[in-house]
C-alpha cells in the first residue's frame, strides 16, 4: 500500500473514530436522560419496573465505552499505533455483535414486552393521582398523543377514584378539545354532567404502535447506517493496522 493511499485510510479511520465519539457522547446522553428524567413517558415505566432501570445502566455503558473506543481509534490512527487499532477493531467488533444479539432479543420478546408494558401503565392508572412521579408523564402522554389509557379510556374504569364517585369523572389530560365542553384542565381528573365523558376514544398503545409504523423506515434506516459506519471503521483499521505492521518490518535494518 502506497504512503498515498495509506493518509487517506489514516485520516477517514480518524474522520470515522471521531464521528463514533460523538455517537458515544448521545448514547451516553440519552442513558443519562432516561436514568434521571421524571416528566416523560420513561419515567411512567422507570417506577414500576427494572427493566428501564437496567437498559439506562446498559446505554451509558455502552456510551462510555463508544467514547473510549472512539479516543483510542483517533490517536490509534493518528500516530499509527498498533495495539490501538486492534484494541479498537476488538471493541468494534463487540459492539456489532452486542447491537445484533440485543436486535434479536428485541425481537423474540417483543410480546413479553408488551404485556409488561401493559400492566405497567393499567397500575399507573390505578393508583393515579397518588404518584406524581408517574401522574405528570403519564398526563403528557396522553395530552401530547392525544390518546387515552392503554388499550382505551376504559381502562380509567378500574380506578377507584373514578368507579366510586357518584359523577361522571375522567382524566383531564384524555379531553379531546374538539368536543364541547368548559373544563379542560391538564391534569388530574375532571367530572362531567354528560353520561359520556369528552376524551380521546383512541388507547396510548394504538397510538404509539402508529407511531412506530409511521416511521419504522426512518428507525431502521438509522440502525443500517450505523452498522455501515462499523463495518467501514473495521475495515479501515484492520487496513492500516496490517500496513503499519509491514512498515515496522520494512525499518528493521538488514545485516
Amino acid at each position: 500500500m502506497g504512503k498515498g493511499c495509506v493518509a487517506v485510510t489514516k485520516y477517514f479511520l480518524f474522520l470515522f473514530n471521531l464521528l463514533f465519539f460523538v455517537f458515544g457522547a448521545l448514547i451516553l446522553g440519552f442513558g443519562l436522560w432516561v436514568l434521571l428524567d421524571n416528566k416523560s413517558f420513561i419515567a411512567v415505566l422507570q417506577e414500576s419496573s427494572d427493566t428501564v432501570k437496567v437498559a439506562s445502566y446498559i446505554l451509558i455503558g455502552v456510551g462510555s465505552l463508544t467514547m473510549a473506543m472512539g479516543f483510542f481509534g483517533c490517536i490509534g490512527s493518528i500516530y499509527e499505533v498498533r495495539c490501538l487499532l486492534g484494541l479498537y477493531f476488538t471493541c468494534l467488533l463487540l459492539i456489532l455483535v452486542a447491537q445484533i444479539t440485543a436486535g434479536v432479543l428485541i425481537y423474540f420478546q417483543r410480546d413479553r414486552l408488551a404485556y409488561e408494558m401493559d400492566s405497567i401503565i393499567k397500575t399507573v392508572i390505578i393508583t393515579y393521582p397518588n404518584n406524581r412521579t408517574t401522574e405528570h408523564p403519564l398526563d403528557y402522554i396522553q395530552r401530547t398523543m392525544k390518546c387515552c389509557g392503554f388499550t382505551g379510556p376504559g381502562n380509567w374504569s378500574e380506578n377507584p377514584v373514578v368507579k366510586n364517585s357518584t359523577q361522571v369523572q375522567y382524566s383531564c389530560s384524555c379531553r379531546n378539545d374538539s368536543l364541547p365542553g368548559v373544563d379542560k384542565a391538564l391534569a388530574g381528573l375532571c367530572s362531567t354532567l354528560s353520561p359520556d365523558p369528552p376524551v380521546y376514544e383512541t388507547g396510548c398503545k394504538t397510538t404509539i404502535e402508529t407511531w412506530l409504523k409511521d416511521n419504522l423506515g426512518v428507525i431502521l434506516g438509522i440502525c443500517a447506517a450505523v452498522a455501515v459506519v462499523e463495518l467501514l471503521g473495521m475495515i479501515l483499521s484492520m487496513c492500516l493496522c496490517k500496513n503499519v505492521g509491514r512498515e515496522d518490518y520494512s525499518k528493521v535494518p538488514k545485516y
